[in-house]
């Protein structure tokens, strides 16, 4: 009995050891070194001897799934993996990208001539991307939910770098039964906005480029918290409210958002800064009426190019003292040739032109000669 014992035990034993085998790509006498995250959520990123492995555990807003991929420079370096790895091989010489996001990472690590394809090229702001759309360089795949499968397949690219809003995604379902390596960017889902700008380390893996990747964040981490530190000088906080009317709801953002964590670190009084949402909340027009009337300033009004467009969109928003006073200021101050917005573009990875936006705004009187990067004043 006993041996029956030992021997059901023994099996368990084995059973378990062959299960951890699988489940971990490396031996645990295998030497790893993490990448140091200090703001991002949403992924980590392990380096071993022969390969590195990205993590994603905040792929879109609620996922309870982490998915994994391992970065191997050579086949014979592949190692043990679940069925769900990815296998992405380096060098990465033609991706495909899904998000104008993505586009900043890429220029910034000087890259941006790997890019072969992009879902719906008018997006894109950016003059030295344009300059490779314009001669030919990268090719217009329709969209990111019809992807143009006969063109995409014709480019042969060695990674898709996507986003997923839900995880059901029926462009990315093909390319992956095609055989092509997908990895999700889950930058946007990030609460503060460091940790979406630190996001460049996940792409700076993907290229070998972690080095620079580093370098690229330290500064702007270290420009945005000099600004912050000089706005916490000021004692008077203006008031400020945000956000527009869509479909007769007003998108205001939420008081634990990345955008109430700018209007934060500038030293400001946002309205609804004591909200738990990290979203937008959704409010009706007169709740915002009754407590932004007053309001000094008003940051982030949407797209709008001018006053007398806001009037059209909705009379309401003349009842504030925010419009009288001509104090509102939208993110429209650069657009691409195609009317793409850079803010969308390049402000998730320089949160520090953002910050001092908002700075400038606030207190005109601190940062001297700035000019508005991404922001402008509405006339």
């Amino acid at each position: 009995m006993r041996f029956l014992i030992f021997l059901s035990l023994s099996f368990l034993f084995l059973t378990s050891c062959k299960d951890e085998k699988k489940n971990h790509p490396s031996n645990p006498e295998i030497v790893s070194t993490p990448e140091k995250i200090k703001y991002a959520k949403g992924f980590s990123i392990t380096n071993y001897k022969n390969y590195t492995e990205i993590i994603v555990t905040s792929p879109w807003p609620g996922s309870q799934d982490a998915f994994r991929y391992l970065l191997v420079d050579n086949d014979e370096d592949i190692p043990e993996f679940r069925e769900s790895t990815v296998i992405i091989k380096r060098p990465i010489t033609k991706v495909v990208a899904m998000s104008t996001t993505n586009i900043p990472a890429l220029e910034y690590l000087n890259v941006e001539d790997r890019l072969v394809g992009f879902p719906s090229t008018n997006f894109i702001s950016s003059e030295k991307t344009r300059a490779l759309i314009d001669k030919g360089h990268i090719k217009d795949l329709n969209n990111d939910l019809e992807i143009n499968m006969e063109l995409f397949l014709e480019l042969q690219p060695d990674l898709v770098i996507a986003f997923s809003v839900n995880g059901i995604n029926k462009s990315l379902n093909q390319i992956e039964k095609f055989g092509y390596p997908v990895i999700l960017d889950g930058s946007w889902t990030e609460e503060h906005p460091l940790g979406r700008a630190e996001w460049i380390k996940f792409m700076g893996a993907l290229f070998n480029k972690q080095g620079e990747a580093n370098a690229i964040f330290e500064s702007i981490e270290t420009d945005y918290l000099e600004a912050k530190k000089l706005a916490m000088k000021v004692n008077k906080k203006p008031v400020i409210i945000s956000g527009s009317m869509f479909n007769d709801v007003w998108n205001m953002p939420g008081g634990k958002s990345y955008i109430a964590k700018y209007f934060e670190d500038a030293n400001t009084n946002y309205i609804w800064k004591d909200d738990l949402s990290n979203g937008s909340i959704h409010l009706n027009f007169e709740n915002v009426l009754e407590r932004g009337r007053e309001a000094d300033l008003w940051i982030g009004a949407g797209s709008f190019y001018n006053l007398e467009d806001m009037k059209k969109s909705h009379k309401g928003y003349t009842y504030f003292e925010a419009y009288k006073n001509k104090n509102i200021y939208s993110y429209t101050k650069k657009i691409g040739p195609k009317g793409g917005i850079l803010y969308y573009e390049l402000g998730p990875l320089r949160p520090d032109l953002i910050l001092k936006d908002i700075i400038n705004i606030s207190h005109p009187h601190l940062l001297k000669d700035y000019e508005n990067f991404f922001f402008k004043r509405l006339d």
